[in-house]
């Protein structure tokens, strides 16, 4: 092919592209470095013959899509054109070397690599808008350019990324590259649904993307094997979190980056989140360049089965309704069945269908209780609304927490909560748990007349309409607590993150001490109460919320839940 083209070096390809020297090649061509002499300017012409059926489609394939893209984060494509034996795809010429070149030789730092994730990110979502998925997103298909490094004064020259080689992509409203059964890509950065012939969605190159950022930041690919038989086997398991490969990144970043290649498309998250993270972390992440050396705690994170279906998560869900149904059965009036026959029927609902069966239980409760109390069925009803909009796209393991809240309200150690709802694993979620729990505490002293936290509402005592008890709790100023608790269960991961005892356990203390002393300030301009009140079990709540804190970093930290994006 070489020789080929080299005896006819001084006849221009296409009649305009003088070629000058050869850049690289594969199996499905070469790529020249030549001269465009209409335009006087430099471009790189890719040959791809066609003798094989399958290297013609291919062409073909690069062509329209590259053809549908204007991105500064992608390769431009100027011209395509054909003879009797090839076709030749003219690009635009960028200066640099792959992302897998770079790697190698140790030349990014960790802003880097971050600020290529962004491009890249904004690429596919440039592509995808088009009706095109790449599907062969990896290292050696991305070129930072020369321009792209910082300079001596830490500024970027260029555009951090292209994105090359559509030549396997798949295009909307074409049949003949959309057929499933079809396995394509390269095996170390294939989705499992793609490398299982399912067909590959945007999905796919989200993960492909995730794994290329996983593997710049780790120094290492945890799919690629040995072999190839070796590789397919990997495929498909979840990757060691990230933030146990390399403990000095934020969490928040290693987070987004371990959701990215979930095994499930359904809970990879979208680019716009990914772009998020990697762009708020771009302040807090090293601009040394070298190469990342293996991680001692490599051994310690091996590659985790595959969960396609979360066993876990469904029982969480379960336990968590039933103990709610089962209370609301147990303390409510006349029940319709015995509180233990609820849970059970709850319990297995939500295991079967966790969002549905959940919804239905909550149904079946505020239909009941609103068959006995306008009261009871309403303040039921505005507990239990909020929560299913607020948390409807949070695992559903999550929903019935807020039920936790009056449970240790009654116990006595409401304060304690705010612990408890920083187990979500995104700070949203986090955040909007703490002040659901909040809200159900409210709720619960406005229902029971008892004090769980703040004592009972003016003016709303029960039998009093729902409405009176709902107009107390918003216009007391009371939902300031379920603020404070919200903003005490999003910032707990990133003080308490589990490196150090002796660290943990001062942040822990420090940020319990902080909780309590906020909402307790706060209760003292309310006129929840008619003037400055003790809360019930605030400090008490304090103390277990600080050791819970450092125990549920140091001991129950699931390395898949950790979506703090």
């Amino acid at each position: 092919m070489e020789t080929t083209l080299s005896t006819r070096a001084d006849t221009p390809v296409l009649g305009r592209y003088r070629l000058l020297a050869r850049l690289g090649g594969g199996g499905f061509g070469v790529v020249w470095h030549a001269h465009d002499e209409k335009l006087d300017r430099e471009v790189a012409v890719k040959r791809i013959p066609t003798g094989d059926a399958d290297v013609a489609e291919r062409a073909r394939r690069e062509g329209l899509a590259a053809a549908r893209l204007q991105h500064p984060g992608i390769v431009a494509l100027y011209e395509t054109g054909a003879d009797d034996d090839a076709v030749f795809l003219v690009s635009e010429l960028v200066h640099g070397r792959t992302l897998a070149q770079r790697s190698a030789d140790g030349e990014l730092s960790d802003r880097d690599v971050l600020r290529i994730g962004v491009v890249l990110c904004d690429a596919l979502a440039h592509a995808h808008q088009r009706g095109v998925v790449h599907r062969d997103v990896k290292p050696a298909n991305v070129i930072v350019p020369d321009d792209a490094l910082d300079d001596d004064e830490g500024r970027a020259r260029g555009p951090a990324a292209k994105l090359t080689d559509f030549g396997i992509a798949r295009l909307a409203g074409d049949d003949a590259l959309t057929r499933t059964g079809d396995v394509v890509g390269t095996l170390a950065y294939m989705a499992p649904e793609q490398a299982e012939g399912k067909g590959a969605g945007p999905e796919a190159d989200l993960y492909a993307l995730g794994l290329c950022v996983y593997e710049a930041l780790s120094g290492v690919n945890p799919v690629r094997a040995k072999g190839a038989t070796a590789t397919v086997r990997r495929i498909g398991r979840r990757l060691p979190d990230l933030g146990r490969l390399r403990r000095d990144l934020p969490l928040d970043l290693c987070a987004a980056i371990d959701t990215a290649v979930d095994p499930d498309p359904a809970h990879r998250g979208t680019l716009k989140q990914l772009r998020g993270a990697l762009n708020a972390a771009l302040g807090d992440v090293g601009d040394e360049p070298g190469t990342i050396e293996g991680s001692p705690l490599e051994p310690l994170a091996p590659v985790l089965a595959p969960r396609r279906t979360p066993i876990d998560d469904r029982g969480w869900s379960a336990l968590g309704a039933a103990a709610a149904v089962g209370a609301a059965l147990a303390l409510g009036p006349q029940p319709p069945a015995p509180a233990w026959q609820g849970a059970l029927v709850a319990a297995v609902a939500v295991a079967a269908l966790p969002r549905l069966g959940w919804l239905a239980a909550a149904a079946a409760v505020v239909s009941w209780l609103l068959a006995e109390s306008s009261l009871l069925g309403g303040l039921a009803a505005a507990a239990l609304v909020p929560t299913a909009l607020a948390l409807r796209h949070a695992p559903p393991r999550l929903w019935s927490l807020p039920a936790a809240a009056p449970a240790l309200g009654a116990l006595g150690l409401a304060g304690a909560f705010p612990a408890l709802a920083a187990l979500a694993p995104k700070a949203t979620h986090r955040a909007l748990v703490g002040a659901l729990g909040a809200w159900w505490v409210l709720l619960g002293e406005g229902t029971t007349a008892r004090t769980l936290l703040l004592g009972d509402p003016p003016d709303a005592a029960p039998p009093a309409p729902a409405g009176d008890v709902l107009w107390a709790a918003l216009s007391s100023g009371a939902l300031g607590v379920a603020a404070v608790w919200g903003a005490a269960a999003a910032v707990l991961p990133l003080l308490v993150r589990g490196r150090s005892l002796a660290v943990d356990v001062v942040l822990a203390t420090t940020w319990a001490a902080g909780t309590a002393a906020c909402t307790q300030a706060l209760l003292d301009a309310l006129t929840w109460s008619g003037g400055p009140t003790a809360p019930r079990g605030l400090v008490a709540g304090a103390v277990l919320c600080g050791a819970l804190a450092v125990l549920v970093r140091r001991h129950s930290r699931d390395p898949r839940d950790v979506d703090l994006a």
